[in-house]
């Protein structure tokens, strides 16, 4: 072998061998060279069909982040390390950057909105099974790449993180949508509701949103009708100034026209059915009167002085209200002057054995319950007494004593008589029998019988006219010029062996049994009464002339009022403190009516000045005789309720609302009251 290898026909052999070997390794090469570029692009082709074509969805802790992943993997070959790691880092928090991430504003690029806008998703996305919001899951190829990806997972404490911010934002997401939900179906309720109330709701009101302030005015075409014709007037003038006498005629038909179909109505339904169409009528004409005519500054002229107008005539009205008001106070109903007269004749045929009272042991007993009434009105005493006794507990146990003038004795003597109330006792007395009171005695019995006094009463010159007096017509009421007024001031002359009584005036409805009255203890006071002041009224300087040095000095202004109609008076201290004395002292200083004017009740203040004692308001409640507003509830728990002032009970002028607590005393069947033609 080793003889071989040396020769030279080996060598040659050896040469030629070696010369043929290394051309195969050419050929190889120089295919190897060309295949390497196929095969390469070849591989990538089949490994990009197998992301297409054969995919499975991943499991969730490999499938988060997988487009980073796949996003660094491509760019690392385009970017430096630096850019990549800057797109890294912008990722981690709000997740990749997408054309769906922009389009949709606040979606994460994660989510995918699939079914409804057209120009965002696709035709593939617009074949799904309804439209819904769904998170897209990443998927994989089942080839040798899973192992690429694999070896690029993130770290365990890195993908908790990444599976948290997940799920936080899935679950603020869910929130999301379903608040807009609610916020959707809220909106579309209250749009049902206001849709509602818009359809049922009448046009033309103040507004058809706040059915609250809707103001039907059941008597609106009377109130127009009388808009118009104020306004017909102001043209009718403007038009006469101007010299347009065709409008002037025009707007005198019309008002004319107005005034005949409004004429007395007060509401809608008693106009005339032809009122609608003199209305289009008359607003044609002052249309037509405002385009040709109007003149702000001559228009509200008129205005004015029509105001100014009707002003006056409410103060004449008014004036003339006052005197008919006091006028009628002073008459006598015809029916009542008729039970009057016929009483008078049936007393005065009786025998004298039958014309007296029972139980007149009664009359000076202090042990029992004593009333005074002084009346010239025989129903309204027979009201008094029957509500006193009907609600008293004890009839048997109350004095009644009446006192009237010499014209109404006999019927007011025949009247209980026939109608003796029950177990009370009725003691009936004529105030002209009582010979202690004469002017020497009396002053206001001096006064009332002087010249000066009589002037001022009867006098034809004295006017009494409509327009003029009725301001202080109030003061000449006949009730003033009766002793029976005055004889307040002389109880303990009139009942000297009473020790306590109960003054009632002929105006009252008792409501209550009143015997707690004299239990009250006066504190040494004479005279028991309800005050009437409030803040500013009913106070001295209402009823006294403050301006006279004898008042100012010895009186308060500011005092509180009290008011006659139902007193408790103790006869006693009454002596003992020379009431009457002190009462005919400032009625003497009062002869020229410098210190009050006529009447009771500023001589009683004076008299009384610092005597009286308060009782609850709910003994005495007044005001039914001139008040519309009294409350019903203090009507109704009132012991005593008074029709002071002019609108008493008796009379038509009587207000309606407070005449049933009167009249529900008085039996309209009696034989007296028909034939008098008495009726409620």
């Amino acid at each position: 072998m080793a003889s071989r290898r040396g020769t030279p026909a080996a060598a040659a052999l050896r040469g030629r061998g070696g010369a043929g070997s290394r051309f195969p390794f050419v050929i190889l090469v120089f295919f190897a060279m060309l295949l390497a570029p196929l095969i390469f692009f070849f591989g990538r082709g089949l490994h990009t069909s197998s992301y297409d074509n054969d995919v499975l969805p991943i499991p969730e802790k490999q499938g988060v982040g997988w487009r980073e992943r796949v996003a660094t993997q491509h760019l690392k070959y385009l970017f430096s390390k630096e850019v990549i790691d800057v797109i890294i880092n912008s990722t981690k928090e709000t997740g990749p950057y997408s054309l769906d991430s922009f389009r949709k504003n606040n979606l994460s690029a994660s989510w995918k909105f699939v079914g409804v806008d057209a120009s965002i998703v696709t035709n593939s996305e617009v074949n799904q099974t309804a439209p819904e919001f769904r998170q897209e899951r990443p998927k994989i190829s089942r080839n040798n790449s899973s192992d690429h990806y694999s070896q690029s997972t993130d770290s365990p404490a890195k993908l908790a993180r990444r599976q948290l911010r997940e799920k936080r934002r899935d679950k603020r997401a869910s929130e999301l949508v379903q608040q807009d939900d609610e916020a959707i179906v809220k909106l579309e309720n209250a749009a049902i509701e206001r849709s509602k109330s818009v359809d049922t709701a009448v046009l033309g009101k103040y507004s058809i949103w706040r059915r609250e302030n809707e103001n039907e005015n059941p008597d609106s075409t009377v109130r127009l009708m009388r808009d118009q014709i104020i306004m017909a007037r102001v043209y009718l003038s403007i038009a006469q100034m101007k010299g347009k006498l065709d409008l002037y005629q025009e707007l005198q038909t019309r008002l004319k026209e107005s005034q005949r179909a409004l004429g007395e109505a007060s509401s809608d339904s008693d106009l005339h059915q032809s009122v609608p169409g003199k209305l289009r009528a008359m607003g044609q004409v002052l249309s037509k009167a405002r385009e040709q005519l109007y003149d702000c500054k001559l228009v509200t002229g008129k205005l004015r002085a029509m105001l100014q107008t009707a002003d006056e005539q409410v103060r004449s009205l008014k004036k003339q209200s006052t005197f008919l008001s006091q006028l009628a106070a002073k008459t006598i109903p015809n029916g009542i002057h008729c039970l009057s007269m016929r009483l008078t004749i049936d007393y005065y045929l009786l025998p004298l054995e039958k014309r007296k009272f029972p139980k007149s042991e009664n009359f000076e007993n202090p042990n029992l319950y004593h009333y005074a009434l002084f009346s010239d009105n025989v129903l309204a005493a027979s009201v008094v007494v029957n509500s006193t006794v009907m609600n008293a507990k004890d009839p048997s146990k109350h004095v009644f004593h009446l006192v009237t003038d010499k014209l109404n004795f006999g019927a007011m003597n025949m009247w209980f008589l026939l109608n003796p109330p029950g177990k009370a006792t009725i003691h009936v007395e004529n105030v002209d029998e009582f010979k202690w009171l004469n002017s020497s005695y009396c002053p206001v019995l001096r006064q009332l019988e002087s010249a000066a006094m009589k002037e001022y009463y009867f006098k034809a010159g004295h006017p009494t006219t409509l327009s003029s007096g009725a301001s202080n017509l109030k003061y000449r009421n006949p009730k003033y010029l009766s002793m029976l007024n005055h004889l307040r001031f002389y109880l303990p002359q009139v009942y000297p062996k009473l020790d306590k009584i109960l003054f009632l005036d002929d105006d009252i409805v008792v409501q209550k049994d009143l015997t707690g009255l004299w239990s009250v203890n006066l504190n040494g006071k004479v005279n028991g009464a309800v005050e009437t002041c409030g803040e500013s009224f009913h106070r001295f300087d209402k009823y006294l002339n403050f301006t006279n040095p004898h008042i100012a000095r010895n009186f308060d202004p500011n005092a509180c009022g009290w008011a006659y109609g139902m007193n408790i008076f103790d006869l006693k201290e009454w002596k003992n403190q020379d009431i009457t004395g002190i009462y005919h002292k400032w009625q003497n200083m009062n002869e020229d009516r410098a210190l009050w004017k006529l009447g009771t009740l500023p001589p009683g203040l004076i008299t009384f000045y610092g005597l009286t004692h308060p009782l609850a308001k709910t003994w005495h409640v007044l005001g039914l005789g001139y008040n519309p507003s009294v409350d019903r509830s203090d009507i109704e728990n009132a012991a005593v309720i008074h029709y002071n002032g002019n609108m008493k009970p008796w009379l038509e002028l009587a207000m309606t609302k407070y005449r049933s607590y009167w009249t529900k005393y008085i039996k309209y069947d009696h034989p007296y009251l028909r034939n008098c033609k008495l009726s409620e």
